[in-house]
């Protein structure tokens, strides 16, 4: 990936009419070839956002730039390089598949070319479905018919409004591979969803927005070893009634009617400190005479993660 973004928001807002800020000094760079997740609750901005930078809202301060272009001094050469996938198929329902497509290339000035069309509509398996009439279609097949709208003038950046939302989850995953694979042919990716596991599956990177605010911006996997929790859990041969005073200074806690002892412990320690406290713990235990049959760990869903975040910001 190129180190220069292919989108820069710099000192983004928006307040609407009636005094409502939407968007609140948002700085943002998106890189060339990056999946990029954007999570937020219902209202926090991420629509939005995108609205602002692909032109369609105008901002009440700040700036973007698309691949070096101002959004708003050079719209054309801006917009011309996004594409948008709404999140509804909203006009053209007697439109057959191929003629929506198509009629979405010209709306960008760009001169017919039908072996573009057939390449876009073959790689989300829509090209037996072209002489369909959008109203015939299912509600997954639309969801196609928008990104292959969104993909008619060959952008090199595509923004998914909650790409899935009301898919089942079999098609949900054919729709990643989608991505994917427009991602491995070098499209920017920039989606917005409410589906954790959607950005968990496929981010490189995730942003959390809340208020009109952006958080918190980080690599998935350094996102989730800086603030995933981790437990390890002991199965017990002998149940307790409480945590003996001698391991108080260990964050552990009972479970299981005492059967059980999970010790809590974070991502921001490095992994020789995971492990010395680990090993202190279980020589304390040792000492203390408490012998376990079984033990097992686990890590904090990116949603865990999320729900913890927006809690605290709140």
């Amino acid at each position: 990936m190129s180190d220069t973004p292919v989108i820069a928001v710099e000192g983004l807002s928006k307040v609407y009419d009636g005094g409502f800020q939407a968007l609140k000094e948002v700085d943002l760079a998106i890189r060339r070839g990056e999946i990029f997740a954007l999570l937020g609750p219902n209202g926090a901005g991420k629509t939005t956002l995108i609205s602002v930078i692909c032109g369609l809202v105008n901002a009440s301060a700040g700036h973007v730039s698309v691949d070096g272009y101002d959004n708003v001094r050079h719209f054309r050469e801006a917009r011309s390089r996004i594409g948008l996938v709404p999140q509804e198929l909203t006009s053209e329902a007697f439109s057959t598949v191929w003629d929506t497509v198509s009629f979405s290339r010209g709306l960008f000035g760009k001169p017919r070319d039908p072996v573009h069309i057939e390449k876009v509509l073959k790689s989300l398996s829509l090209w037996d479905k072209r002489r369909n009439r959008l109203i015939t279609l299912s509600g997954g097949m639309k969801r196609r018919v928008l990104i292959a709208k969104a993909l008619a003038h060959e952008p090199e950046i595509l923004f998914l409004d909650e790409p899935t939302a009301g898919v089942d989850v079999e098609l949900r995953r054919d729709m990643w591979e989608v991505v994917r694979g427009l991602r491995d042919n070098g499209v920017t990716i920039i989606l917005t969803t409410h589906y954790i596991e959607e950005a968990e599956e496929m981010a490189d990177r995730i942003g959390v927005i809340r208020a009109g605010e952006l958080v918190l911006v980080e690599e998935k996997h350094e996102l989730m070893r800086k603030l995933g929790r981790k437990e390890l859990t002991l199965h017990l041969r002998e149940p307790l009634t409480t945590v003996p005073e001698r391991l108080a200074h260990h964050d552990l806690r009972l479970a299981d009617d005492g059967h059980a002892l999970v010790y809590t412990y974070d991502g921001r320690h490095n992994g020789d400190d995971d492990q010395a406290g680990i090993a202190d713990l279980l020589a304390d235990l040792e000492e203390a005479g408490i012998h376990f049959k079984d033990l097992h760990t686990r890590q904090s869903s990116l949603e865990e993660i999320f729900v913890s975040l927006v809690r605290e910001k709140a």
